[in-house]
């Protein structure tokens, strides 16, 4: 049995290796401070950095920032977290979840509704980065038709980022922890703000896929952590207001981009991801380890010290923990597709590809199709962030509907109201030109609509699957929420154009209504059920093991 090095001393709380992590982030600082240099060099023109040689100072701080991640790295992994541990009887925390909500619970909310907000705005900036890449590298865009290279190529790198991150941190959070998974992805917040100090296209293209990775790998993760330290009854709800703050970054990106790209250039979007990180970082005592996580890992006096903090306790249960072990072991990744578990995992990447879909077909391309329909860059910037302000009523109304209604029929209701305003956009077409009314109210439902759907999902994800591979199970939805994003951008990138609004709404609105009638068919309901009669009834019940 591991000693409670963990949480025995709050001066250690979180690290195995503390002195390692801090100096690696230090040096990862450090690290991205010394490519400001460069980029304020290039002030007088613009801080337009294309054709600029790396100088002496960048060199030196990508050295430090690949040595400063390999010692955060040792520093934050547990030992003995490459093996899942086989023994004893299955431990469950059912106590959590008829615990009452503490200010624990509160802050921990609160750090990852910062930490999604935070991760989102990544993505996110990708709309309001394009138009200003295309113009500096002299890259095919609607503004800018004769460039040789498509500027498709940059939300490209970044959105199959995302797919990978979702898809490794989904398996680190089930090898290495929840927790530590998060800071890791924390870390790369901090290190890639360089992305905006990179002077050559290609390198926005290599950073920007590392960066996507860091984004993809955060919110499965974070979904994860609640579903397993939340009480049942408030679960479901705060899991989807938190997602659902993807609107809440969306009127941040907006509005610093609106305020700071026309002096700052578009890369001042990519730099302010190094104060976000270091404030993510700074408040990680408050993020704790997963009871659900260190009991199934063998980890038990962690996991109670853990649970005294969070109101509840362990208990032992019937021996068929053995039995998902080994499975786990043996199977990995292809447990999703065992047993009655195969349902969810369907309606889960249907729906996810068709959010994708929708998300990097119409939703990221809103901006440089507003500028095609006659906006200017300011005043389009400014039309998304009131359609997202609007919007953010509607998310706290589907926090409502998922803890009053239940999981799978607001997943359906929000689903097939999205899909169905899509319409809209097709039926009106480029007559929204002359309409701002019209075209604020009907961008309400996709920039907020689409952010409710990614939260449901990742939520429902989150509560579905076993513990042992929940992080597997969350990263499988937030990587299908971005696979459709990359076939989308492939398309765009191999067409060598960039969408219309109206067929973008098409691409976006014909899955989604597709996914709402599946997703009715076969999606379980989990609402305020434990996670582990959930896990009972999609897992243990008549499934064998081989």
């Amino acid at each position: 049995m591991a000693t409670d090095r963990t949480y025995a001393h709050p001066s250690t709380r979180g690290f195995e290796h503390p002195l390692a992590f801090w100096a690696g982030a230090a040096a990862c600082t450090i690290g991205v401070l010394l490519h400001l240099p460069m980029y304020f060099s290039a002030r007088g023109m613009g801080y337009h950095m294309a054709g600029m040689k790396p100088d002496a100072a960048m060199i030196t701080g990508m050295a430090l920032i690949g040595a400063g991640l390999l010692a955060a790295l040792y520093g934050v992994v547990p030992r003995g977290s490459g093996a899942i541990r086989a023994a004893g009887s299955r431990i469950t925390v059912r106590t959590l979840d008829d615990a009452p909500i503490t200010r624990r619970h509160v802050a921990l909310v609160l750090i990852m509704a910062l930490a999604v907000t935070i991760d989102v705005m990544k993505p996110t900036a990708l709309s309001f980065v394009a138009p200003g890449v295309a113009q500096e590298y002299g890259l095919k865009s609607p503004a800018n038709p004769h460039g040789h290279i498509p500027v498709s190529w940059l939300p490209l790198c970044g959105i199959t980022g995302t797919v990978v991150g979702s898809l490794v941190w989904g398996w680190l959070g089930d090898r290495i922890g929840r927790r530590a998974s998060i800071i890791v992805a924390g870390m790369l917040f901090v290190t890639t703000s360089i992305c905006g100090a990179m002077p050559g296209f290609t390198w926005n293209l290599v950073m920007c896929f590392v960066m996507g990775m860091g984004a993809g790998g955060m919110l499965p993760i974070t979904f994860t952590l609640m579903a397993e330290t939340i009480p049942a009854r408030h679960r479901g709800w705060l899991m989807v207001l938190i997602g659902g703050d993807i609107a809440g970054a969306y009127v941040i990106t907006s509005w610093l981009a609106a305020r700071l790209t026309p002096t700052y250039s578009w890369r001042i979007l990519w730099l302010i991801g190094l104060p976000t990180g270091l404030l993510f970082l700074a408040l990680n005592r408050w993020i704790p380890e997963s009871p659900r996580y260190l009991l199934a890992t063998g980890r038990r006096e962690q996991a109670e010290e853990v649970l005294r903090r969070y109101g509840g306790t362990a208990e032992v249960a019937d021996p068929q923990e053995d039995t998902a072990r080994r499975v786990v072991d043996r199977g990995g990744w292809l447990m999703l597709l065992r047993g009655r578990l195969l349902g969810p995992t369907v309606a889960i990447t249907v729906l996810g590809i068709g959010v994708g879909l929708m998300t990097y077909g119409f939703q990221l391309w809103v901006p440089t199709n507003l500028q095609h329909l006659g906006y200017s860059s300011v005043n389009s910037d400014y039309v998304i962030r009131n359609a997202a302000i609007l919007g953010l009523p509607l998310t706290v109304l589907c926090a409502w509907m998922y803890g009053a209604w239940g999981s799978r029929r607001t997943i359906v209701t929000v689903t097939a109201v999205t899909g169905l305003t899509l319409v809209g956009f097709v039926i009106a077409g480029d007559s929204l030109a002359h309409d701002h009314t019209l075209l604020s109210l009907l961008l309400v439902v996709p920039l907020s609509g689409v952010s409710s759907v990614v939260a449901v999902v990742a939520g429902y994800a989150a509560e579905v699957y076993p513990t042992l591979v929940r992080s597997r199970g969350t990263g499988l939805a937030a990587g299908m929420t971005k696979a459709g994003g990359v076939l989308i951008l492939s398309l765009t990138v191999a067409a060598a154009s960039v969408p219309s609004i109206v067929t973008t709404a098409v691409l976006g609105a014909v899955p989604l209504l597709l996914a709402a009638v599946i997703f009715l068919w076969i999606g379980p309901e989990t609402h305020a059920r434990a996670l582990e009669d959930i896990s009972d009834e999609l897992f243990h019940e008549r499934s064998p093991v081989v």
